[in-house]
């Protein structure tokens, strides 16, 4: 089962930060201070748990749950587990998807400075028009 919303995260945080996650990560890790990029990566490694849980339970559930299985007492309370965890962790994967996606949304990637085109110095500012007078 692909993990379709921890790669759209990824896909953005690489496009926003303009480098691959692994080196994004490596950049992260070798930070001394918590920065936005840390926090991010953070909840995408959340993000992405989440969904390879919900991947392992789902699996887990069909094989317990096999057409030609009989399910017994002991199977129903595995059964009801992988539900639980199921559920928990689709709650987990929605809240952390609605968070990094608003962050996401709010961060724009700043165009690189050119600097083959020389900068305008500013307009040189007028004198007040007490220090004219004199």
């Amino acid at each position: 089962m692909p993990h379709i919303t921890s790669q759209a995260v990824a896909d953005r945080i690489e496009a926003l930060y303009g480098q691959p996650l692994a080196v994004l990560e490596a950049h992260a890790a070798a930070t001394a201070h918590e920065s936005m990029l840390a926090a991010l990566l953070g909840s995408h490694t959340d993000l992405a748990l989440a969904e390879r849980n919900i991947a392992f339970q789902l699996e887990r559930l069909r094989q317990l749950t096999e057409a030609d299985r009989e399910i017994g007492h002991f199977d129903a309370g595995h059964i009801l587990d992988c539900a639980r965890r199921i559920t928990e962790s689709v709650a987990v994967r929605d809240a952390h998807s609605k968070s990094i996606n608003a962050v996401l949304a709010s961060l724009r990637r700043l165009p690189a400075a050119d600097t083959t085109v020389p900068t305008a110095a500013p307009p040189a500012v007028p004198a007040p028009a007490a220090a004219r007078a004199r």
